[in-house]
Formats: C-alpha cells, sequence, structure tokens
C-alpha cells in the first residue's frame, strides 16, 4: 500500500531534453476500490455523520460544535459532536479499509500468482484538517496492517518487484474530466505566461552567474529560484479556476511575479559591484519571507551546453 500526494503540474522550459535512454517511468496506477472508500463524496468515510462537521461552523468566532449528522441537514438542525461517538467510527473505518487492502491483495496474488501494491493516494491535509479524524483513522489502518502487509514507499516496491512489461498511456491528470483545464483555461492563461516567462529569465541569469562567486549574487539567483518555485505552485490557477480563493491566488502569483522583477533589476547592479542599502534590506526580508526550500541546489536546473 502507498499513501501519497497527487498534484499535475504543467510545465515548459528551455532546459536540455533528456536522452531516450533515460526516459524510463514506472506507472504506480490508483486503486479505486481503496481510494473511492476515503475520497467519495457520497459514502467517503469523511461524510460519516458521527464526524465533526468541517465546512459550517458558528458565526464569527468560527468554531465547530456539530457533526455531520446529514450532509443535508442545515446547521440549526445538525446534532451536537460526541468525540467518543466519532472515535468508535474512525476505528470502525479503519477495520473496513484494512480488510478491504488485504482482500484485493489476496485477489491479486491468487488471480496472478504475483505480490501485488495498493496504492491509496491522498493529500495529507486531508487528514486533521478537512477530516479531523482522519489522523486517528491513518494511525489505526496502519496498526491493523502491521504485520499482514508492508506500507512502502513507490521506490522501495519497484525496487523489489521492477516493471515486467512496457504501455503507452494517454495524457490525463486527475483534474476536472481527466484534463488539465482547471490549470489552463482562459482565465489563468496569464499565469502560465508569467511562469513562463519567469522560467526562461531564471536560466538566463544561471548561465550569466554560473561563474560568479559573489555571495550577495548567489543569493540573489537563489532567491530568484525560490520565487520562482513559488510562482509555479499549482494551486494558484487551481484556486482561480474553482473561484475557492480566486483573489488570493491571483495576489499571490502577482506578488511572486513582483518580487521576481525586482530580484532581475537587484542582479544586473549586483554584477557591477553595486547594491544600495534599501535593496540589501529587501534583499533580506524576501528571503526571510519567502523562504521554503533552504538547501536549494541551482544546479538542479539542468543547463544547456
Amino acid at each position: 500500500m502507498r499513501l501519497g500526494t497527487e498534484r499535475a503540474f504543467l510545465h515548459r522550459s528551455r532546459t536540455r531534453s533528456p536522452r531516450p535512454a533515460e526516459r524510463k517511468v514506472a506507472i504506480l496506477a490508483r486503486d479505486p476500490r481503496s481510494s473511492v472508500q476515503v475520497w467519495s463524496a457520497d459514502y467517503g468515510y469523511p461524510g460519516d455523520g458521527a464526524y465533526l462537521e468541517f465546512h459550517r461552523k458558528h458565526g464569527m468566532d468560527g468554531l465547530r460544535y456539530w457533526r455531520v449528522t446529514d450532509r443535508q441537514l442545515p446547521l440549526r438542525e445538525k446534532v451536537p459532536y460526541d468525540p467518543d461517538a466519532a472515535k468508535e467510527r474512525a476505528a470502525a473505518h479503519a477495520d473496513h479499509f484494512a480488510s478491504l487492502v488485504l482482500e484485493t491483495l489476496h485477489e491479486h496474488q491468487e488471480a496472478t500468482g504475483r505480490t501485488g501494491v495498493v496504492v491509496a493516494p491522498f493529500d495529507t491535509e486531508l487528514f486533521g484538517h478537512w477530516w479531523f479524524e482522519g489522523p486517528t483513522w491513518l494511525e489505526a489502518v496502519l496498526r491493523k496492517l502491521e504485520g499482514h502487509v508492508d506500507a512502502v514507499t513507490a521506490s522501495d516496491f519497484l525496487a523489489a518487484h521492477p516493471p515486467r512489461s512496457t504501455i503507452q498511456i494517454p495524457e490525463g491528470s486527475w483534474g476536472q474530466g481527466g484534463h488539465h483545464y482547471v490549470w489552463l483555461n482562459d482565465g489563468t492563461r496569464w499565469i502560465w505566461e508569467e511562469v513562463y516567462r519567469a522560467e526562461d529569465a531564471l536560466i538566463d541569469a544561471l548561465r550569466a552567474t554560473r561563474s560568479r562567486k559573489d555571495p550577495t549574487v548567489r543569493r540573489i539567483v537563489a532567491q530568484l529560484a525560490r520565487e520562482l518555485l513559488l510562482l509555479e505552485a499549482s494551486d494558484w490557477p487551481f484556486l482561480v479556476t474553482t473561484v475557492a480563493a480566486k483573489d488570493y491566488a491571483e495576489a499571490r502569483v502577482k506578488e511572486h511575479v513582483k518580487a521576481f522583477d525586482r530580484l532581475r533589476t537587484m542582479l544586473e547592479r549586483a554584477k557591477e559591484g553595486t547594491l544600495a542599502p534599501d535593496d540589501a534590506a529587501w534583499l533580506a526580508a524576501i528571503e526571510e519571507r519567502d523562504s521554503p526550500f533552504p538547501d536549494l541546489d541551482l544546479e538542479s536546473w539542468t543547463l544547456e551546453p
């Protein structure tokens, strides 16, 4: 069994294309039978009436006092939350899921004579955020499977069971209709134009500073890469399309574009050995504000010779 996260990513760059021999990709397809137990809006575990009502909360204080009860009921008719009842349901759902995984693997073994893998990919934010009891359920599942099923990474499974055949699959995603519409459409095209422009600009900056050892220059280039990675986040176009947080997503895109462009301007001055005090202070501030990937390796971007 594999627990992981699915995300779609549209990307275009000028990096060197891999050689044909490097293009082999192993595919572990999601098991619909187990995945639907969690993801289904109609009968997935998180929608059980005993669990905490996440989507509706009390007025301005934002507190949640109710159980799901029934998805169709207005908040005023929902029953108060009972932690003990929710814990019991989580245990029952863990029993059901573990049994389903064991049954699926047994059926595969009987039909093929080979060891199988159940791929059940879930967004980690589901556990505890969208589904309050999710961590309790997940712990119970792993404990119940211990000694019967190995919970492994995709890499570990492939190392032990190399693929035996080659297939061709159609392009697709987990988005609406199995395509890329939720990320790339008329309403989000401007985001990708900014992403593509920034990708090209970063490659140009890396080429122009490849031999530069000046620590300020290296700091600016590294922050350019961080701003690009933040700009490339697939959640921004997704949120714009779903209108779940459109204003916020658009603001974040523009924020990272603005920071990226200022860094590019600063880089030219830094290469000449001049950096104004205001720029130096802003650089330190933006490094602290946009600080993921502390161990970023600029060599990760393969440059054309």
